[in-house]
């Protein structure tokens, strides 16, 4: 697969490495966390079909096909994007997965106990990039049995000014960036919202609104990135008893999309 993808017009440019977005610049400012600062290692992942932590319990989440072993965030991120098809504004990416293949998880064994991951359920997951009028849209596509329990959660980090004096706002309300310091690793929620904007001190705003998702967490440790994740469901008010009763249920083909923009 061709290792990077530039989607371009008149003032902004886009740049995907093997289905990772790792830049957005508009009027040559950058607003993705660049791979390599302090921070996050990535500057964009997906969280599929889980989001959280499993360990609590034991790695296992309860299905109707069986009890599957995930680690956290899912297992989707193991597995790797095929292009289908790309031009100057757009670029689209799937990955296919058989039910019970087992993935090498690379988490095993610093940070796990389990070698191998798997789900009892076959799905493709489709990522999709447009960019017109310096607006991206970032869609995802999941296909699979209708049933098919899941969350899912994007998760891209944004590129701050390292002062610390950023905040946001969804509906009305303000979020420091010291009170999501102080959520810690349980992550910032912002429930039942599908828009929020980041509001810069050396460039404009950015606004990121979203369809299918419903709610966001925010998280970092640094002055210099934050990740603004949609999420299904945010999973640190629950006990990690992961089964199909906490998820959200296949509609055989489901449809979200995230859209970021200056403001």
């Amino acid at each position: 697969m061709i290792s990077k993808i530039l989607l371009k017009n008149t003032n902004s440019r886009v740049t995907i490495d093997k289905g990772e977005l790792v830049s957005f610049q508009i009027e040559n400012q950058e607003y993705i966390h660049q791979k390599g600062n302090k921070g996050w290692p990535n500057s964009d992942d997906e969280m599929f079909p889980i989001i959280g932590p499993t360990s609590k319990n034991n790695f296992k989440v309860h299905t109707k096909n069986g009890d599957a072993i995930q680690d956290q965030h899912g297992f989707l991120r193991e597995l790797d994007y095929t292009l289908i098809s790309t031009d100057e504004n757009s670029a689209n990416f799937i990955k296919k997965y058989k039910k019970d293949a087992l993935v090498k998880n690379r988490k095993f064994s610093k940070k796990s106990t389990e070698e191998y991951l798997f789900w009892p359920f076959d799905f493709t997951f489709e990522k999709k990039f447009t960019l017109k009028n310096d607006v991206l849209k970032i869609e995802f596509i999941i296909d699979s049995e209708k049933g098919m329990p899941f969350m899912l959660g994007y998760h891209p980090a944004f590129l701050l000014s390292n002062s610390g004096k950023e905040t946001l706002v969804s509906k009305d309300k303000k979020i420091t960036l010291d009170a999501i310091y102080k959520a810690g690793s349980n992550a910032f929620p912002v429930l039942n919202s599908d828009k929020i904007r980041l509001q810069h001190i050396d460039k404009k705003d950015l606004e990121i609104s979203t369809k299918g998702f419903d709610n966001f967490m925010l998280w970092t440790e640094v002055n210099n990135m934050l990740c603004i994740e949609p999420i299904t469901q945010y999973t640190s008010y629950t006990d990690q008893n992961f089964s199909e009763k906490n998820m959200r249920l296949s509609k055989e083909k489901n449809n979200f999309s995230i859209t970021i923009k200056t403001v």
